[in-house]
């Protein structure tokens, strides 16, 4: 049975929202707004021109469906609302002994790819009970989406000098999903303000410089392309490229003042660290069998590099330690 507003969508559209806020916060998010789907213009362009320069690198995912990061409409045709939201997933870092390999944050727990798209799935089930005609799809960082730009629109917050999205209540330890909705919703105001004001923190603290200029990010220098989009770019002899890290790099957002001040725990479990984070060693890593890489990482963002290429960077990182070739086995039985 439908909606009792739905027959009216002027009269739908601001209870659609509070239901659909409602909603959203139950299942997990933390932030929601909603956004006019259209093509993204002046940043359209900027991403026309950071992709002629090469800044992706090895990513040509990115060069292939530029015109649907571009404009949602090429890439969902009826669209015309951008439901932005965002889930907080800080969670205090573990013990670990000195030297230990370094893991970004978000790949901690479980892969949050699934986990979102999955809330995003059950709110979209949850509206459509509600409004049967809307259709609509349910997008993570694996789609075609410019998600930092539609949080930024839908007002969630503003990106900051590291180019991450950076909000007041949680700093940038938010993953950002999308619903992308076929009917029109009245837009929230977007978040106007830079509040990163004088700060360079993150653009001095980078190890790599891969933070060119305020807001400006060479893909093919940062840590986490190295050890995840083309951990094969690392040499054996180059381990110092890595700063410690063996899965991605958090250097960023760790000194950013936002986050100091204002991250908050998160109350998804399944972003917990899991054993491996605070136990393994790099030579742990590097001798790593295939089945027990499988067994560890099961349902983890961190098998985005294969089996091989996470253990190339840990003979790396291994090796930058003291560790010889020959001592990288470790107690699960080696390669």
């Amino acid at each position: 049975m439908s909606h009792p507003l739905v027959s009216d969508p002027a009269a739908a559209a601001p209870d659609l929202k509070q239901f659909i806020r409602q909603a959203a916060l139950r299942l997990g998010f933390q932030k929601v707004g909603f956004a006019k789907a259209g093509a993204l213009g002046q940043q359209g362009q900027d991403l026309q021109d950071w992709l002629r320069q090469g800044r992706h690198g090895a990513m040509d995912w990115m060069a292939r469906r530029q015109a649907e990061r571009s404009d949602p409409c090429v890439y969902f045709p009826p669209v015309q609302t951008v439901v932005a939201l965002a889930m907080n997933y800080h969670t205090p870092a573990p013990q670990q002994p000195d030297g230990s390999p370094r893991w970004s944050r978000y790949a901690w727990g479980d892969d949050y790819h699934r986990l979102l798209k999955k809330r995003l799935r059950a709110l979209l089930r949850e509206l459509t009970v509600v409004h049967p005609d809307v259709n609509g799809i349910a997008s993570v960082d694996t789609s075609p989406v410019m998600e930092k730009v539609w949080a930024q629109r839908a007002g969630l917050g503003w990106q900051g000098k590291h180019t991450n999205l950076i909000t007041r209540d949680y700093g940038s330890w938010v993953f950002l999903g999308e619903l992308l909705l076929d009917i029109a919703l009245e837009p929230d105001p977007p978040f106007e303000e830079d509040l990163c004001g004088s700060c360079t923190a993150c653009l001095e603290a980078c190890p790599t410089q891969a933070l060119t200029a305020a807001y400006q990010l060479d893909a093919t220098r940062c840590i986490s392309y190295l050890t995840i989009e083309h951990p094969e770019g690392v040499a054996p002899d180059e381990g110092a490229r890595l700063d410690g890290w063996l899965y991605g790099c958090d250097v960023c957002q760790d000194v950013c003042p936002w986050n100091v001040r204002f991250a908050q725990p998160s109350p998804e479990q399944a972003f917990q660290p899991r054993e491996f984070i605070s136990t393994y060693s790099w030579s742990d890593w590097a001798g790593l069998s295939r089945e027990t890489w499988d067994r560890l990482l099961r349902g983890s963002a961190a098998r985005r590099p294969g089996y091989q290429g996470l253990k190339r960077i840990a003979a790396a990182g291994g090796a930058l330690n003291g560790l010889p070739a020959k001592q990288l086995t470790n107690r699960n039985g080696g390669v």
